[in-house]
Parts: C-alpha cells; sequence; structure tokens
C-alpha cells in the first residue's frame, strides 16, 4: 500500500515538492549560515519524495538550546509560511475522500517544516 501511495504521490505533485526543497536547499547549503537551513531543506526534500510509510521522531538531544534557536530562527525565516502551505493543501485533500491518506502526508509533513531541528526520519 505504500508503494502505491508513494508513486500517486510522485505522480500528483511529489516530485515538484521535492525539487522545490532540493533546489532550495541546495542553493542555502552555498553559505556558511546557511548551511544548516540547506541540510533541514534536503532532509523534507527526500521526506516529501517518498512519505508514505515514514514517520517522524524526536531525536535524544531534541531538547538542546542549539536546536530550539536554529527552530526559532526557521520559523521566523520562513518555516511558518512552509507549514501553512501544508495545512491549506491538507484541507484541501482532506474535502475529498480520495484525497485523506494525502492530506495525512501533508499534516506529517506540517510538523517537520514547522520545526525541523532535532527530529529524525524513519
Amino acid at each position: 500500500m505504500n508503494l502505491i501511495g508513494n508513486l500517486l504521490w510522485i505522480l500528483l505533485g511529489g516530485f515538484i515538492l521535492f525539487l522545490e526543497y532540493l533546489i532550495g536547499g541546495l542553493l542555502l547549503c552555498l553559505t556558511i549560515i546557511g548551511l544548516p537551513f540547506g541540510l533541514q531543506c534536503i532532509k523534507l526534500a527526500f521526506f516529501s519524495l517518498f512519505p508514505f510509510g515514514k514517520k517522524i521522531v524526536s531525536t535524544p538531544a531534541a531538547g538542546g538550546f542549539l536546536s530550539l534557536v536554529m527552530n526559532v530562527l526557521w520559523i521566523l525565516l520562513g518555516g511558518i509560511w512552509i507549514a501553512l502551505t501544508h495545512l491549506v493543501f491538507a484541507v484541501l485533500c482532506a474535502i475529498t475522500i480520495i484525497g485523506l491518506p494525502f492530506a495525512k502526508q501533508h499534516l506529517k509533513l506540517v510538523s517537520l517544516s514547522l520545526m525541523p531541528f532535532g527530529k529524525q526520519i524513519q
């Protein structure tokens, strides 16, 4: 079931989402200051390519001060808009019964795109 969901996800816009996150992450990695943010964008890119069958867990050191500071910077510099976009897409997908699995994946992306530091994908 995960394979079918991932294939439909890719065909219905997941690949474009992957490319947007990947290009943004690579551009952020060009600067030393943007490197940690670029790595989080790349993490989001690969999660957005195959979201079915994966889950997000907090790392043991997720409560650290550095993760908190980086998450606050992430939210202020655009993370809130990324999360709101995924939330809007989740609501749009949830309108139809057939879109409910896609809405669930967008909700997973909301949690990761709002605060990616201190999270791991399994």
